[in-house]
């Protein structure tokens, strides 16, 4: 019996989904192969001294980012706008962990069951639920009322969101469809580093809009005290960014 692939790309952006052959040069380290067997989606990536450390303490900072606004939101619901700091904590982790599974991959077999699972994280799961908390707290202002947009927090967590759909566009195009759209390989796989360094930049983005929503909102702030906010909206995502960045091999993306 044939194995299992993953359908959600179609080939990689060295445009060579058929092959597991192994790398030729280090041009051919900085992009994920596809089409691979469905077991191998758990393949440990390959890792360097201190890799193991930073993911546990970005697993630790999620925990805890995730764990302190669950409790809020649950233990003081207030009807649909509950759902946004639900989704976009979740959200947030999710993609997170769609940063960490790429960090660090070096051969053929990891970098296509980190690219993978990177989808499923991202495109699948943490994408749609962002834009479900989006949305939440969009209808449950219009229903209210209040204007939108009259906060640091609505108005770079709008903007972000906006910059996630390009940036979405941005990785789909340069790894689906033998990167057609962006004019095929190897044009797609220049692109693809492009995607990865904007992701790397738009990450903080995610932080710093967390923060604002988290540690100076009114509604946390009447629910919590300021040391859990300080904890779970600062310290944890401060971690988390050092965590993510200790991890990111700039060698790999070939600007420099």
């Amino acid at each position: 019996m044939s194995e299992t692939t993953i359908p959600l790309t179609t080939i990689s952006p060295e445009g060579h989904p058929e092959e597991q052959q192994p790398l030729t040069s280090a041009e051919d380290e900085d992009s994920p192969q596809t089409n691979m067997p469905f077991k191998d989606v758990y393949q440990k990536a390959v890792g360097r001294k201190g890799d193991v450390f930073a993911q546990v303490a970005a697993i630790a900072s999620l925990a805890v980012l995730v764990g302190v606004t669950w409790f809020i939101a649950l233990w003081n619901p207030a009807g649909l706008f509950t759902w946004h700091p639900l989704c976009q904590s979740l959200g947030i982790a999710l993609i997170s962990y769609g940063v960490l599974t790429l960090q660090p991959t070096s051969q053929p077999r990891t970098k296509a069951a980190g690219l993978i699972r990177h989808q499923i994280a991202m495109i699948v799961l943490g994408y749609p639920i962002l834009l479900i908390g989006t949305a939440a707290v969009s209808y449950n202002k219009y229903l209210g009322g209040r204007s939108h947009f009259t906060s640091w927090h609505g108005t770079i967590g709008i903007i972000t969101i906006a910059l996630t759909l390009f940036q979405v566009g941005l990785g789909a195009g340069s790894v689906w469809f033998n990167g057609r759209l962006f004019g095929g390989n190897p044009k797609a796989k220049l692109v693809w580093k492009y995607h990865r360094a904007s992701g790397y930049l738009l990450f903080p983005l995610y932080l710093f809009t967390t923060y604002l929503g988290g540690a100076w909102s009114n509604y946390t702030e009447k629910y919590t005290v300021f040391f859990v906010r300080l904890l779970a909206y600062f310290v944890a995502p401060v971690v988390l960014a050092i965590a993510v960045y200790s991890r990111v091999r700039l060698s790999k993306m070939n600007f420099f």
